[in-house]
């Protein structure tokens, strides 16, 4: 029997992100220059399938640095990209653990500006969502007090300053423009001499891999995102392929989650990947889809994405291999 025709539109730029590309070299890196056991606190980045293939490499994944073995404190520990309250380097010193921060630079930029508005007197409100890990490193920069955390519209509303002409905000990175918009534009609307943050908080990433979906998602019958369900940047792209015109939008981890029958009578599909989704499992449900359909591909390209961070400079002497980078870049 024949296989049904299907149009694959493929989204660009998708997957790893530059910050999360570098986390994943700095456990990579730590493993070859210190030997096993690397401790990682936390998930590095959200990806069950990244995280699995670190702890083969002989990364310990814990939640807390009380979790390390006296016997290896000379073994280092990596922070996750998503950044950490200040109270955890803290505690890493007070135990004489050896760190390292893979915290991504664009997070960092963040904890910068909201330092920067409580030095300027300002109290700060960081527009993002509760029990994130980004938000709780965020908020974990300031002290108690300094900060107020605000969702929703509804938030704003509810909300009493002391002194509404002393504040300033930040964004959570990995929230669109049109995710914040309306909070901030409420803000604004009360708050007249609030203060942007100094330079855009938004992560280009979330932006691209958004924009991408947005070009690709009109006239589409399905759309699936690769990322894992505990990903913010992913599951806001499964709400921006159906605000963008895709008849259904669904959050998928590997191939063997899908329901075959959802995709009967599927002509178009749009395929995209959360910044912490390797292009590995991106190629497995492709080639799931090829197995059962025909298969078009149409490349739905808005950017090349050419930013690069740099490692932390202990690792800096150490080189990948070939295999080596192909994990890095998920492949």
């Amino acid at each position: 029997m024949s296989k049904p025709d299907m149009t694959i539109r493929l989204c660009g730029p998708r997957g790893f992100c530059a910050g999360v590309d570098r986390a994943i070299q700095i456990v990579v890196l730590a493993l070859k220059k210190y030997g096993k056991p690397v401790y990682v606190r936390h998930e590095i980045v959200h990806n069950r399938f990244v995280v699995e293939g670190l702890e083969e490499l002989g990364a310990i994944f814990v939640e807390e640095l009380d979790e390390i073995p006296a016997e290896h404190v000379d073994q280092p520990v990596v922070f996750s990209a998503h950044g950490v309250p200040k109270s955890v380097p803290e505690d890493a010193v007070a135990r004489n653990l050896f760190y390292l921060d893979a915290t991504c630079p664009l997070v960092s930029k963040v904890h910068k500006q909201a330092m920067r508005h409580v030095r300027l007197g300002r109290h700060v409100i960081l527009v993002g969502h509760k029990g994130h890990p980004e938000v709780i490193g965020t908020m974990g920069q300031l002290e108690a007090g300094e900060v107020t955390l605000i969702e929703t519209v509804d938030d704003v509303a509810g909300f009493e300053p002391k002194d509404p002409d002393q504040l300033g905000f930040v964004t959570q990175t990995t929230l669109s423009v049109d995710d914040t918009q309306d909070v901030i534009d409420a803000m604004k609307n009360k708050f007249p001499n609030i203060q942007a943050p100094a330079a855009e908080s938004i992560c280009y990433a979330t932006t691209n891999r958004q924009e991408a979906v947005k070009q690709a998602a009109e006239d589409c019958d399905h759309f699936i995102i690769v990322g894992a369900p505990n990903s913010s940047n992913s599951k806001r792209l499964v709400e921006v392929a159906k605000r963008a015109g895709a008849k259904k939008s669904l959050l998928v981890q590997r191939a063997k989650e899908i329901n075959w029958e959802d995709f009967n009578g599927v002509k178009t599909l749009g395929i995209s990947a959360g910044a912490s989704a390797p292009e590995v499992i991106v190629d497995e449900i492709i080639g799931a889809f090829r197995e059962r359909f025909n298969v078009k591909i149409e490349l739905a390209e808005m950017v090349k994405e050419t930013e690069n961070f740099l490692v932390n400079r202990e690792l800096r002497d150490v080189e990948l291999t070939v295999s080596d980078m192909a994990f890095v870049n998920g492949q």
